[in-house]
């Protein structure tokens, strides 16, 4: 029972809605879970204090993009989201590793890509922007008449016991569910309630997401640039206005980082041509800059009673090698493939016992692995990089190494 539960009585308690799940979060993961469930045919609630942003222009809107990779396909086909977001999708077929730590940094010394055609007749994955997920995804809740979707409310109190949860939301609402998803961030309220602790890592680093357009065309290709304080990463988006176009994740050291962030455009504008290698030809920064610090954190559980932790709330890791959605959407696919094998034991404890340790286990072999890249992508002693370049290139270059790698990082066997 959470240690921060409290009682009410009767006489002060307003009346009760019950639904099978309740979903403390309405980003892309809580959206999703929420279209999943509901698609499944149980009842949901999802509750965000934010109503999400679904254009670009919105000051409000995430930047960012997201890959998604074959092994995430599935679950957005199951949650009716798949065939609203394949017409925008751009495909990724190549994954090119570039490294720019010699001499001159400016330049590429190493370069070696990874084709899905080596694995399948698939593309790695599909990339789409973050604001265009939520857009699709909030139509596609209104489309579902077992989703109730309440945004300006965030959950505040979580009371557990054996056969249900029971959560107060902030305007007073009390909301009774068979299973309680957190899917509400890194500082989730609800892991938090329940008492689960994390660990963390904070890498003094920060990431600056951003769309160019430019004079080469990206062929579909995904480009990561490894450089001393961290990768610079391409990533496919369609055309805008007529001009080849891309969607930028640029890691950098805190203070540089802030620098870049602070810079006039045309100034910024000949730091990224300089940090880009060149390779896509001239860039033209086409959105705001927006800013994300970069951390790892694991939750030392994925389940508590009643409560199941997704997403950020049970993981995050640095943005490379697009496994961060992706592995909130692994999350996803085995709390309903549980769900859907027993639904009428929602949410009891031997099926978050099964999810945790279906989920955790592989989250932590997956974050160990992110975190060594990215200290690798850090590091500026001229020797480490040189070894850096060294290792790419065994990689690359034994053949069954190459597959296993591209298999693990799209998920698939």
């Amino acid at each position: 029972m959470s240690q921060t539960a409290q009682q009410f009585s009767s006489a002060s308690v307003p009346a009760r809605e019950t639904v099978d799940v309740l979903i403390s979060g309405g980003g892309v993961a809580g959206l999703t879970a929420a279209a999943a469930f509901a698609s499944a045919g149980f009842s949901v609630m999802c509750v965000d204090p934010e109503a999400p942003a679904t254009t670009e222009s919105d000051p409000r809107a995430d930047l960012r993009s997201t890959a998604f990779l074959q092994a995430s396909l599935p679950v957005l086909a199951q949650a009716g989201l798949w065939a609203r977001l394949k017409p925008y999708a751009t495909p990724l077929q190549v994954m090119r590793i570039v490294d720019a730590g010699g001499e001159s940094m400016e330049e590429a010394r190493l370069t070696r890509e990874f084709d899905a055609a080596d694995l399948s007749d698939e593309p790695f994955g599909w990339n789409l922007p973050n604001w265009l997920l939520r857009r699709e995804m909030v139509a596609r809740l209104n489309e579902l008449p077992n989703v109730d979707f309440r945004t300006g409310v965030r959950t505040a109190k979580l009371f557990t016991r054996e056969v249900e949860a029971r959560v107060t939301l902030d305007d007073g609402a009390q909301i009774t569910a068979r299973l309680v998803i957190a899917a509400d961030g890194r500082k989730s309220p609800m892991r938090e309630a329940a008492g689960i602790a994390v660990t963390h890592t904070d890498y003094a680093q920060k990431a600056l997401a951003f769309a160019v357009t430019h004079d080469m065309p990206h062929n579909n290709i995904s480009t990561e640039i490894h450089r001393s304080g961290g990768p610079f990463t391409f990533v496919p988006l369609p055309d805008r206005d007529g001009r080849h176009a891309s969607a930028i994740v640029w890691m950098e050291r805190n203070a540089e980082a802030d620098r870049l962030a602070a810079l006039p455009v045309d100034e910024f504008e000949v730091e990224m041509q300089a940090r880009s290698t060149g390779i896509m030809g001239k860039l033209k920064l086409e959105t705001r800059r927006s800013v994300w610090p970069m951390e790892t954190q694991l939750a030392e559980r994925f389940n508590g009673q009643r409560l199941a932790l997704m997403a950020e709330a049970a993981h995050c890791i640095p943005p490379i090698g697009a496994q961060g959605l992706n592995m909130s959407l692994a999350d996803l696919g085995c709390l309903l493939d549980l769900a859907k094998a027993r639904p009428e034991n929602l949410g009891d404890a031997q099926m978050l016992e099964a999810y945790h340790r279906k989920r955790w286990y592989d989250v932590r072999l997956r974050e160990l692995g992110i975190d060594l890249l990215n200290r690798a992508s850090m590091v500026e002693a001229r020797p480490l990089r040189d070894l850096r370049a060294g290792v790419l290139g065994a990689m690359y270059g034994i053949k069954s190494v190459r597959k296993t790698l591209m298999r693990a990082g799209i998920g698939v066997r």
